[in-house]
């Protein structure tokens, strides 16, 4: 396979990709504070005059080429999917959760429904090769079906008396900041940590820059504010389980 990628090769996973970055923040068009295409250029060509090459690559649009190391190097800084990235499959963001078996959505004999820790969920890279170890698992249940969909156990008492200690809750993969209700319940990802909380919106210049998030149980637990970056990631609690 040659060094050398194409960008006729990554086409709309590209274009996408660069949406989706934007929406997030983390690539701004014309900006001069750090995240500019010039400053893209910088961190995975070396170098700020190499911008043309950048955008190029970010909107698919002539056949300048880039290597496959430059390529999973963006994959790497901006949490893209590599799958996604260089050969169209999976999702851009987050875990690459299971799809629907066929087109009729019917669920595969393990089911699909990712069931792992806490733990290793916040702490997760984004293809499923995170999640082979002892501790995970592969269940369905009567209603949810689909791709995108993780479930975990609820440790402490933040979101009582609506999710309690204790709890398992599923929730499925949110691909874009502005696909969220706010108020509603999310579990959020970023940077290493996650939550589960009401979640709301905090725009700036236009986009969502940070999270507000707000527990049930807000005697004991105070309300914080998240910035969103390029390694946020939202899933919506689709489902609790008490008495598991």
């Amino acid at each position: 396979m040659s060094e050398c990628l194409s960008l006729e090769s990554l086409g709309l996973a590209s274009t996408q990709s660069r949406i989706l970055l934007e929406d997030r923040g983390a690539i701004v068009k014309n900006d001069r504070s750090g995240k500019g295409i010039g400053d893209v250029a910088e961190k995975i060509l070396g170098n700020k005059g190499y911008g043309h090459i950048i955008r190029a690559f970010l909107t698919g649009d002539d056949k300048r080429v880039i290597s496959y190391s430059q390529a999973r190097k963006f994959c790497r800084e901006y949490g893209v999917n590599e799958d996604f990235l260089l050969d169209g499959t999976g999702t851009p963001f987050g875990l690459d959760l299971p799809k629907r078996s066929n087109e009729l959505g019917l669920i595969t004999p393990k089911g699909n429904i990712l069931f792992t820790t806490v733990e290793a969920f916040a702490g997760s890279a984004v293809d499923t090769g995170s999640f082979a170890t002892e501790e995970s698992a592969w269940f369905s249940l009567p209603g949810l079906q689909g791709g995108g969909l993780v479930a975990f156990q609820i440790n402490g008492n933040s979101m009582e008396p609506v999710i309690m200690d204790n709890d398992i809750v599923v929730c499925r993969e949110v691909e874009r900041l502005d696909q969220m209700k706010d108020n509603e319940i999310y579990a959020v990802k970023n940077n290493g940590s996650m939550w589960v909380k009401h979640v709301q919106r905090i725009y700036h210049g236009g986009r969502i820059s940070h999270l507000k998030l707000i527990s049930a149980n807000h005697l004991e637990h105070d309300p914080f504010i998240e910035e969103v970056n390029v390694h946020t990631r939202l899933y919506k609690v689709v489902r609790k389980i008490s008495d598991f």
